[in-house]
């Protein structure tokens, strides 16, 4: 991905050009407009953007997947890729004039002077360079010390077990949250006045996500200014100092975090709210729209199609910011239209669990390290899983929950143990002998992105899974390819996109309908939802749900985040150091657990209004 130089030029329909930044604001822009040119003409993924960053200060943007949230991240950083073209009215950066940046330029200050976490860390660490050099980069760059001991300094500062040891490894030895701490140590290097990161905590478990937020905490109240990208609001509530509500490639509601996240006045925010799943709120969540296509090219409110407030006016204006509070504006008809969110109650499982499908028996894997020593990374795990059962797979990163998954799919071969498919065996035997069965187990990685191959489109990526196109006509095939795409929030316009072309959520959503391509007995889904903002999170769960009621689906449900687990979890399993140290059913454990572990989970789950009220 190239530089690309900023325009500044005709301000963008509706803005008002700013004077230049105060002293202590490390980043200013006003109407910022990202187009990418396309097939059927030039399409605007951002759209009249004011942005404004101060020294010990966290903004926040939030929103679902697509509304121009990462997109916003990397023209702020010179980076918005191939054929963007990006506007300014005004566009300041660290004290410096960016409007006239050339690709020297941004190299200059990049990583020195402003920093960039991106989401996919396994696609944004170099495969062939070890952990260490790429954390030295920035450091090498900015003629700045490249040491083993600051490097080692650096790892520690992000919560890395071994660090001498992780230093010489490769990302694919990694694991997801591993990797993105590194990501994070690499960003953080050249200590840069400003932070832009998106979504820095996604593959983090409970209790890391729990240092790194404190680590982010400590860099701004010593002076560092943030740009926080994240669809986890109990994340934006802990560190957000102010907060940029956006959708369709518009900021449509911001201001103070308390007063967005405890008063919000756009009907989007509201609904963003309720669609939070939570350890303590089993069930119970919005039922969630199903997502339209953003960035409607009508006069009116992009979000007016999906609004249950929205009045014939509402289509055919599109509203100015409307202020309703200190700070704190809303694009808005209805501000003060009162709004109860559409809640659904799930009582629980109205069926018992039906027959063993799979066995894991006292598995265990181990691997050799930098140092050729043999290190367990699982431990004799035994479960079982029923049909139409969900069972959670929960612990730290690097506990061992990924390798499991990778077990039971028969991509690795236990050192000991057995893992049995409906009472056959599954483990220890050779995959000819697993191929007429294998459309029964499928995969929902953790990073899509490296799973897709670059070149195929989302039909083909997704039709792939059907089998050869020969057992299907080319309509039926691409009707069936359109329906699992429904299925999981997806329009069928993205059929021609490639992977890199979508945002992230919207990769997992594809990865998802490819497992389901195949109707399979049993879902293996490592971090389902990591990358989904919460609407569609919540979507994605109800279908998760609705599947294993209607179809007996099986699922074996590995994540970190604790709320995702209990939300649709019968079962849960606690890892740690590559052991179950706690299973049982969630309600149990959740509510009265026993390992000392468990409970420190727990009590590091972050909470929007314990964070409002701190």
């Amino acid at each position: 991905m190239r530089d690309r130089d900023v325009t500044v030029g005709e301000r963008p329909p509706g803005g008002v050009r700013q004077s230049a930044a105060p002293r202590d604001d490390l980043l200013t822009v006003t109407g910022l407009t990202v187009a990418f040119r396309g097939p059927a003409g030039s399409v605007e993924a951002v759209r009249g953007v004011d942005l404004r960053v101060a020294a010990d200060e966290c903004l926040a943007i939030v929103g679902e997947s697509g509304s121009g949230k990462s997109v916003t991240a990397r023209a702020l950083v010179g980076l918005a890729g191939p054929g963007a073209d990006v506007r300014a009215g005004s566009f300041t950066v660290a004290g410096e004039d960016a409007a006239g940046f050339r690709p020297a330029d941004w190299r200059r200050i990049r990583g020195r002077r402003i920093g960039l976490v991106v989401q996919d860390a396994l696609t944004s660490l170099d495969p062939l360079r070890r952990v260490g050099a790429e954390i030295t980069e920035p450091l090498r760059s900015h003629g700045l010390e490249t040491s083993a001991a600051r490097v080692r300094a650096l790892l520690d500062d992000v919560h890395v077990p071994e660090p001498d040891i992780r230093a010489r490894q490769y990302p694919f030895q990694l694991s997801g949250g591993l990797r993105q701490r590194a990501l994070i140590a690499s960003a953080l290097a050249a200590e840069p006045g400003l932070l832009i990161a998106d979504e820095p905590t996604t593959a983090l478990d409970v209790t890391v996500q729990a240092h790194i937020l404190d680590l982010l905490g400590d860099l701004k109240r010593k002076g560092t200014g943030i740009l926080l990208i994240s669809h986890d609001l109990a994340v934006v509530a802990r560190l957000a100092d102010r907060i940029a509500v956006m959708y369709a490639g518009r900021i449509i509601e911001e201001g103070p975090a308390a007063q967005v996240l405890g008063a919000p006045r756009h009907p989007y925010t509201r609904e963003l709210l309720a669609a939070v799943p939570a350890a303590h709120t089993r069930g119970t969540r919005l039922a969630a729209a199903r997502p339209e296509a953003p960035g409607e090219d009508g006069p009116g409110c992009s979000y007016a199609v999906r609004c249950s407030l929205a009045i014939d006016r509402c289509r055919t204006e599109d509203p100015p910011p409307v202020t309703v509070g200190g700070g704190h504006r809303a694009r808005c008809l209805r501000t003060d239209q009162e709004w109860r969110p559409r809640v659904r109650t799930d009582t629980g499982r109205t069926n018992a669990p039906g027959e063993v499908l799979l066995e894991i028996d006292g598995v265990g894997k181990s691997f050799r390290g930098p140092d050729r020593e043999l290190r367990a990374a699982v431990r004799s795990v035994s479960f079982t899983l029923n049909r139409a059962e969900t069972v959670g797979l929960v612990g730290e990163s690097g506990s061992g929950k990924s390798t499991v998954a990778q077990i039971v799919l028969g991509l690795l071969r236990p050192d000991h143990g057995t893992v049995r498919l409906q009472g056959r065996p599954w483990s220890g035997v050779r995959e000819s002998a697993r191929r007429r069965d294998r459309h029964r187990l499928q995969f929902v990685p953790q990073d899509p992105l490296s799973a897709f191959d670059p070149r195929y489109t989302v039909e083909r990526v997704v039709g792939e899974a059907l089998g050869a196109p020969g057992r299907w006509s080319a309509r039926r095939r691409r009707d069936r390819i359109t329906e699992l795409l429904d299925m999981v929030g997806l329009d069928a316009g993205l059929l021609r996109r490639r992977p890199a072309q979508l945002s992230g959520g919207q990769r997992q959503r594809v990865a998802i309908a490819r497992a389901l391509a195949p109707q399979p007995d049993v879902l293996i889904c490592d971090e389902p939802v990591s990358a989904l903002d919460v609407s569609i999170q919540a979507q994605i769960l109800d279908l998760l749900t609705d599947l294993r009621e209607r179809m007996g689906l099986a699922c074996l449900f590995i994540s970190h985040d604790l709320g995702v687990v209990h939300h649709v979890s019968d079962r849960v399993l606690v890892m740690r150091d590559g052991e179950v140290v706690e299973h049982g059913p969630v309600e149990r454990v959740y509510t009265a657990p026993e390992h000392p572990y468990t409970r420190e989970l727990l009590a590091a789950l972050p909470n929007p209004e314990e964070g409002l009220a701190g």
